[in-house]
């Protein structure tokens, strides 16, 4: 079974009537079959024109929009349209808002404000959530659930009374009593000893540097908070609908939640990705965090909000040129997603998002987007039959939330220039660029089926990576601390220190703009005066106070990197040759992504590009039997079936 009972792949976007008199809704219905859209999201910002006030509900108008959406064969993926407090909500408990990190009361008049602890807030959001579930339980149009939207965007924390008592109850979970917190927070140190844990506050604004375990623990409290309301949701539809399946919109690689946990509270997951047409390597990036939507639940995704073309929220909101909306889409479908939706349906007249571009723009059916919109449709129903494809990766990098959160603590790091996403890139990109699939993976997942397997960095560590027996590169600052932030005993790498060989005496981080000499290379940001205990050392640093010391080290098939390298190529290259890793020979800015029996070539240049295929097989998009060396236009695709 696919992401829904909707055959094929999912293609549509967010659709707000309520933004449009009804006499527009028979032209979007019209216009939707032309278009081949088979599925619209609805209701996501409707709680109040769906309860306008207390217990009063006006279900009317989303009754006609589910009705018309069926019967031109369109599917809801029905929001159960509690990502804003409605108006009356926030008079009557203005202790529903959110409050910031400096005790101010964040006030109404945007979107998605309120407090993820506020019992008033969750009582009324499952009130209203159950009042969904039952009105539409049997609709013939509801395919799936969309719970909230985008968490964390806007509010990620509060730091209010009700967070606080919230808060120590999450801390009395995980510690039991004060003893257990003082231990684990080493609050010997600056006076902070607790006696009870009713002392203890969110971390609000202070006279200087907060204790980092304290921060660690809010950060993994904030994501655990806004779960909880997703669960809370999640608990009635699943009572009242329990065959319907749920998920919420991701947003790619967000710092602020922890992916793993979400996702395995999900039916499957969904993600919102806006890459820049400004920038010519955003491509690399958004391929990164698809991986990462494949990899959270090893099955397909739904590319689920999109931009056909400028958002509104950039500085400079550039457009995507012509064919960019369409490659942008097949990549998407090569890393796995089931679907192609958007945000939205019809562009907008009035709001903050306005100037947020549409399938259906402001200037109708004449316009080149329209046009576009019109292609997509027809592309996608010719791919019909890669929805519910899987491929296998043999190269996996290693993400892990919290060892995000203590490595990007503010104030009390040797550096905080190491910014885990860049990290994480410089190794992603040249693996992108050879065509080798990649999976990301948290350090406790059974590794066993990679041949490689990559950590940029590990700041918090345990053992979970020592039992792995494949082809291994561990990034600097790694196995530093344990998961209450506290160094481990005989410092760095930790429980990695047996597994690499090798010991740091101390942190040596670079300036901005400095470059250290390394054999083969230079070193940027970060190095180390390490010390091999009973690994090989592979490049040494040249010149300064670190000349000749170890900069890369292997023990067994364990590489250990104790700098950022400018240039990761000739490592890569020797590991992906040790562990036997072979990708797809492309020019550069062309990308090859297997999915399953099929083979996604991307130009993402704007120059026409030379490509010789690895087989024969069809291009499912022009039916087209290819061989050989083809030439792939600027920004164009093709899907390649094997022919066997």
């Amino acid at each position: 079974m696919g992401l829904t009972r909707v055959p094929g792949l999912l293609f549509g976007g967010d659709y707000n009537p309520e933004q449009w008199p009804e006499e527009v809704w028979a032209e979007d219905m019209r216009l939707m079959a032309e278009a081949g859209v088979n599925m619209a999201t609805v209701a996501v910002f409707s709680w109040s024109r769906l309860e306008p006030r207390r217990g009063e509900y006006d279900f009317g108008w989303l009754d006609r929009v589910l009705d018309l959406l069926h019967e031109h064969g369109i599917a809801a993926d029905l929001a159960t349209a509690t990502a804003t407090p409605p108006p009356w909500l926030v008079r009557e408990h203005p202790s529903v808002m959110p409050v910031s990190a400096d005790g101010v009361r964040l006030e109404f008049g945007s979107r998605q404000g309120y407090c993820p602890s506020s019992p008033v807030f969750k009582d009324h959001v499952v009130r209203l959530a159950e009042a969904m579930a039952e009105r539409y339980k049997d609709h013939p149009a509801l395919a799936m659930w969309h719970i909230g939207n985008e968490y964390a965007d806007h509010t990620l924390e509060c730091f209010c009374e009700e967070s606080a008592r919230h808060f120590r109850r999450w801390l009395a979970e995980r510690y039991k009593d004060a003893d257990g917190l003082n231990a684990a927070w080493g609050t010997s140190c600056w006076g902070q000893h607790y006696t009870d844990l009713a002392q203890v506050e969110p971390p609000r604004t202070a006279p200087g540097p907060v204790n980092p375990a304290q921060l660690l623990d809010w950060r993994r409290f904030c994501s655990d908070a806004l779960l909880e309301l997703f669960e809370a949701e999640k608990a009635v539809l699943r009572r009242v609908t329990p065959e319907v399946k749920v998920t919420t919109n991701f947003m790619s690689i967000l710092h602020g939640l922890d992916y793993w946990k979400w996702a395995a509270a999900e039916d499957f997951v969904s993600d919102d990705a806006y890459p820049d047409p400004a920038d010519p390597r955003s491509h690399v990036a958004v391929a990164l965090s698809y991986d990462l939507m494949r990899s959270l639940k090893r099955q397909p995704w739904l590319l689920l909000e999109s931009a056909p073309s400028a958002v509104s929220w950039r500085e400079v909101n550039a457009p995507k040129p012509p064919g960019m909306m369409r490659l942008h889409s097949l990549q998407a479908l090569a890393h796995g997603s089931d679907g192609v939706m958007f945000f939205q349906w019809r562009q907008a007249k009035y709001g903050p998002e306005k100037f947020h571009s549409a399938m259906l723009p402001h200037g109708g059916t004449a316009t080149r987007g329209w046009q576009d919109t019109l292609r997509l449709g027809a592309d996608l129903r010719k791919l019909g039959e890669v929805a519910g494809s899987h491929g296998d990766a043999e190269v996996a990098l290693v993400l892990d939330w919290d060892s995000w959160w203590g490595l990007e603590a503010p104030e009390s790091m040797p550096s905080n220039r190491l910014k885990l996403k860049d990290l994480l890139l410089a190794w992603y990109a040249p693996l992108h660029a050879r065509g080798i699939a990649v999976d990301l993976t948290p350090p406790g997942r059974d590794l066993s089926g990679y041949k490689l397997v990559i950590a940029p960095n590990l700041y918090l560590a345990g053992d979970e990576l020592a039992t792995y027996r494949g082809e291994l590169v561990v990034g600097p600052f790694s196995g530093v601390v344990d998961a209450n932030d506290q160094v481990h005993d005989g410092g760095a790498p930790g429980p990695l220190r047996e597994l690499l060989g090798v010991a740091v005496d101390e942190w040596w981080p670079l300036p901005d703009g400095v470059r250290r000499p390394v054999d083969g290379g230079s070193a940027h940001t970060w190095a180390e005066w390490l010390r091999p205990i009973d690994a090989e050392v592979l490049a040494r640093y040249r010149g300064g106070d670190l000349d000749g010391r170890p900069a890369i080290t292997r023990k067994g098939r364990a590489t250990y990197l104790s700098c950022l390298l400018d240039d990761v190529t000739p490592i890569l290259d020797d590991v992906l040759a040790r562990a036997a890793v072979k990708g797809v020979e492309v020019p550069e800015g062309v990308e090859a992504v297997r999915r399953g029996a099929y083979l996604f070539l991307l130009n993402h240049t704007a120059e026409t590009r030379r490509v010789t295929l690895p087989h024969r097989g069809e291009d499912l998009l022009t039916q087209t039997t290819l061989h050989g060396e083809i030439e792939l236009a600027p920004r164009d695709a093709i899907v390649l079936k094997e022919i066997r």
